[in-house]
């Protein structure tokens, strides 16, 4: 009985009040809904805009609080694109107080990540609907830079990986295995020596971050490549290296260079792979069946923010293969959202760990790939050191990184300066 005298208190009332107050037709249509949060639980930045939505509410429920609980009511400003720019009110939950504000193109807010281990916050919820405003076009981002492979040899790959991956049967057992779950790990992929040089280059306090948003996107720090030290800068240079396009195709058969062989040259039975010296070596006995578009229902999204290519062909137009990519830092608080705008295409990603000894995934920080319109996942990727993830994915996938929790602050018990980790973010077209 109280929740229905609640809601029609709700539904007539209060929307009369409401609507004279606000000067805003409101329909007698009212969505609510009752949510509990508890220790770690968040709600990330959003604006509601849902058509039909005018005026969002919550009511509080809660026990005495303070702001050391977290679970605030994060109110930000924008910028000139309507974009979330920062949070300039934050507004503490109180019992029996109701909170509401237009819903509109710039009503950005979020529930700050909740910190008490003992308290959980009830509140009643929803939206009072009317007529529809008109919402100003989407700003289209920039997306991140593709450009084809730099023209560094195999002496490179001799350089940099641990050599068990050169060998050409397993190179052959590792494209066996991608071909058929679309994804694959590969443990302790660089030199010891490499990897440790790298892990101290990444604790330089001159590398200079930058924070990457909007918070309605994505919300962590990228390296600006001027500033790293020359043994991070040689890594972003094999990574982008004519010699790893080549491995990378005969991990996975894509053809990422010119002697890769292609769908056409395997169907005619002429396929051979390419070693990474330049020859080509025979290809071991694979069932014919087509690997790429039909067979690989797990072919996951690619990084936020790249337009689709049209007609087979990549971003610069020249249908050579590509790619794109950063040096990440992850800490606490930092995430990527699935959003409304996400380009997705058929590609690879690579992703390549540092510094995230003791990481535990309650932590967050995985990479989770979904169905587009969909929320059960297809594959969760988890940081782990030294290892190299691989995943083909498709246009209907995409993918987030899930939000880095307070949970993960206990790791500075063992490592004292080390709230996160970092990884080395590629997508490859081709």
């Amino acid at each position: 009985p109280c929740v229905c005298l609640h809601r029609h208190a709700l539904c007539e009332e209060f929307r009369a009040w409401l609507s004279a107050v606000t000067q805003i037709e409101l329909e007698p249509t009212v969505d609510i809904s009752c949510a509990k949060y508890e220790y770690t639980d968040v709600l990330l930045c959003h604006d509601d805009e849902l058509e039909g939505r005018r005026i969002a509410f919550i009511l509080y429920l809660v026990p005495p609080w303070e702001e050391s609980d977290g679970g605030t009511l994060d109110l930000y400003s924008t910028d000139e694109h309507f974009q979330p720019q920062q949070i300039v009110k934050s507004l503490v939950p109180s019992w029996n107080t109701l909170v509401f504000f237009e819903v509109s193109p710039v009503s950005f807010h979020q529930a700050r990540s909740f910190l008490s281990e003992e308290k959980c916050r009830l509140s009643v919820s929803g939206w009072f609907h009317g007529p529809s405003i008109v919402r100003p076009a989407r700003r289209t981002e920039a997306p991140l830079p593709r450009s084809p492979h730099i023209p560094y040899d195999h002496e490179i790959l001799y350089e940099w990986i641990n050599l068990v991956y050169l060998d050409m049967d397993s190179q052959a057992q590792i494209q066996e295995e991608f071909e058929e779950r679309s994804e694959i790990l590969l443990k302790d992929f660089l030199k010891k020596e490499k990897y440790q040089l790298l892990c101290e280059a990444l604790e330089n306090k001159d590398v200079q971050w930058s924070r990457r948003g909007p918070a309605n996107k994505r919300l962590y720090e990228t390296a600006e490549e001027d500033s790293l030290p020359d043994i991070l800068k040689k890594f972003l240079q094999f990574l982008r290296s004519e010699a790893l396009f080549l491995l990378l195709s005969n991990f996975t058969g894509l053809k990422l260079h010119f002697l890769a062989p292609s769908d056409e040259d395997e169907d005619a039975g002429e396929g051979r792979a390419a070693d990474t010296a330049g020859h080509s070596s025979p290809k071991p006995e694979q069932e014919e069946t087509d690997h790429h578009a039909d067979s690989n229902p797990h072919q996951p999204d690619q990084p936020d923010n790249i337009p689709e290519a049209q007609d087979g062909e990549t971003q610069n137009g020249s249908g050579a293969p590509v790619c794109a990519g950063e040096l990440r830092r992850w800490t606490h608080g930092h995430y990527t959202l699935v959003h409304d705008t996400q380009a997705t295409e058929f590609a690879l990603d690579l992703l390549f760990f540092c510094g995230c000894e003791d990481w535990d995934p309650e932590y967050g920080g995985f990479t989770s790939y979904i169905a587009k319109g969909e929320d059960e996942e297809l594959l969760t990727v988890n940081p782990e050191d030294n290892c190299l993830a691989l995943v083909y994915r498709d246009k209907e996938t995409m993918k987030f990184v899930k939000y880095i929790n307070h949970r993960s602050l206990a790791r500075l018990k063992k490592h004292a300066n080390r709230t996160g980790f970092w990884d080395f973010s590629f997508v490859y077209y081709e």
